[in-house]
C-alpha cells in the first residue's frame, strides 16, 4: 500500500518542494519545526541514534523518555510511529542501503506484539539541504520512493528535507535543523542537539566509517543498550589521513565541507585514531566475541552491565 498525505495517496515522483506544495498541512508543520528553537538535550532518559543506527522502543519503556540524533548535514533524520501502541523507531540514514533500511525501520515497529491494535503508521523525515552535490535530493527521493513500495498504509506527517530545509548565507548553502528527537511518551517532535552521544561514541562511529550497515542497537524487551560484537576490516591509508590538514579532511571525508558542524573534523580525526587502534577489534573491544552490555541506572545514565553472548 502507498504513501499517504492527508488520506491521499501521494504521486511519486516528486521533489520535497512540489509535495508540500500540493499539501498545505506538511508545508505548515514543516514551517513550524524550522521556526522552533533547538533544546539542549541532557543524558537523562536519552537514548542517543548515531549514523547507520537504528533505535526502537514504545511509551512502557521504564529507562528511555527521548530518541534523539544530530550533525545530519545531508543525511535525512527518520522518525517511524504508531499511533496505537506509541512503538517510535529513529534512525539516522546517509543513503548507503535506503532500500535495505526502510523495510528494517518498519519491522523494528512491527516486532511490538500489540501492532495490530488500531492505530496507523506515521512518519517524519527531517535533514539534509540544497548541498552542490544533490546527495540530499537524491536521499528524500530514495525514502519517500521505498516508504511508497511497503505494503502497509504509512502516512507521511513531516517532511522538512533538502530544500525545504535549507539557508543560504553568502551564495552557500546550509541545512537549518541539524538534529531532532522524539519523546516517546508524548510523541513531540523537535528541534534538538545533543552534548553527549555515547556509551561507546567513538566505536560506534568507528563501525560506521569502516562501512558497516544500518543495525537496531536497543532491546525495549530488556532495556539495554547492545553494542557489538563488530567486525572490520583494516582502513586502507588511514595513517595517510591522520596526516592530512583539516581543510583536506574536511573536502575529503565530508559529504558537505561548508556544511559540516564546528567538531567535524576533531570527530573524524578521534575515529580515524580509533580505527588505526584497533585494527581487529572482534578480539580486543569484545572479549570472548561478547556484546557490550549498557543500562540506564537511577540517574538516568548509561552504566555498563556486563558482557554477553553473542
Amino acid at each position: 500500500m502507498p504513501l499517504l498525505v492527508d488520506g491521499r495517496r501521494v504521486r511519486l515522483p516528486q521533489s520535497a518542494g512540489e509535495l508540500v506544495r500540493a499539501h498545505t498541512s506538511l508545508e505548515e508543520r514543516a514551517r513550524l519545526l524550522r521556526g522552533q528553537s533547538v533544546q539542549q538535550v541532557g543524558p537523562q532518559g536519552l537514548l542517543y541514534v548515531q549514523q547507520r543506527e537504528l533505535a526502537v522502543t514504545s511509551p512502557k519503556d521504564g529507562s528511555i523518555s527521548i530518541l534523539g540524533s544530530d550533525d545530519a548535514t545531508t543525511c535525512h533524520i527518520v522518525v517511524l510511529r504508531h499511533t496505537g501502541n506509541g512503538a517510535t523507531c529513529l534512525t539516522h540514514c546517509d543513503g548507503a542501503d535506503t532500500e535495505a533500511e526502510v523495510p528494517l525501520i518498519l519491522n523494528s515497529i512491527k516486532s511490538f506484539a500489540n501492532h495490530a491494535q488500531c492505530g496507523r503508521l506515521e512518519v517524519h523525515l527531517v535533514g539534509g539541504f540544497s548541498d552542490d552535490r544533490h546527495l540530499s535530493q537524491k536521499l528524500t527521493h530514495q525514502l519517500l520512493s521505498e516508504f511508497d513500495k511497503q505494503e502497509d498504509d504509512i502516512h507521511l506527517v513531516t517532511l522538512c528535507v533538502t530544500e525545504l530545509n535549507d539557508r543560504e548565507e553568502n551564495e552557500n548553502h546550509f541545512p537549518i535543523i541539524y538534529g531532532i528527537a522524539v519523546n516517546i511518551k508524548t510523541a513531540e517532535i523537535f528541534r534538538a542537539s545533543f552534548k553527549d552521544r555515547g556509551p561507546e561514541e567513538l566505536l560506534r562511529a568507528a563501525r560506521a566509517l569502516a562501512g558497516g550497515p544500518m543495525i537496531s542497537i536497543y532491546d525495549a524487551k530488556t532495556e539495554q543498550l547492545r553494542i557489538g560484537p563488530y567486525s572490520w576490516t583494516p582502513l586502507p591509508h588511514v595513517d595517510f589521513w591522520l596526516q592530512q590538514d583539516d581543510k583536506q579532511i574536511l573536502e575529503n571525508l565530508s559529504t558537505s565541507p561548508l556544511a559540516e558542524p564546528p567538531h567535524f573534523v576533531e570527530h573524524i580525526r578521534s575515529t580515524l585514531m580509533f580505527l588505526k587502534q584497533y585494527p581487529s577489534p572482534m578480539n580486543t573491544l569484545f572479549p570472548g566475541n561478547k556484546a557490550l552490555l549498557y543500562k540506564k541506572n537511577e540517574d538516568g545514565l548509561w552504566e555498563k552491565i556486563s558482557s554477553s553472548g553473542s
